[in-house]
């Protein structure tokens, strides 16, 4: 009677989990900003993907959909965009990315566009303090 050995398996599975450990940190795309630090607590997993409206320091707005993440768009091309998203998926979560040097105005701005394009509730992404 022959058997399988499967400790080859095991150790693909192994180096194929190392991989993937190493590269999904690098698939998280965006605008670079300088996140406010809070401690808060994380929102729960969702399944998909959240929709990111970032805010430089210079409050250009960027969008994380479509092929071309780092360009910038103005409020009224942001809010359209993410209501066509919202008509086809109610439930996405939208999150907000605001450099702490933004004014708290425009972040609050922000906000009431997304939530007028369809978002029923808006995150703000922070960092926890060192």
């Amino acid at each position: 009677m022959s058997e399988i050995n499967v400790v080859p398996y095991i150790d693909v599975m192994l180096v194929l989990l190392i991989i993937f450990m190493v590269t999904a940190p690098m698939l998280m795309q965006g605008v670079k900003v300088d996140l406010p630090e809070a401690s808060a607590e994380p929102v729960e997993n969702q399944d998909s993907e959240p929709l990111i409206v970032s805010i430089d320091r210079e409050g250009q707005l960027f969008l994380n959909l479509g092929s071309q993440e780092d360009q910038v768009l103005s409020l009224a091309t942001i809010k359209d965009r993410v209501a066509k998203v919202m008509r086809a998926n109610a439930s996405k979560p939208v999150l907000i990315w605001g450099d702490q040097a933004v004014p708290y105005g425009e972040v609050v701005t922000v906000m009431v566009a997304l939530q007028e394009a369809g978002a029923p509730s808006v995150g703000l992404v922070t960092e926890n303090p060192q």
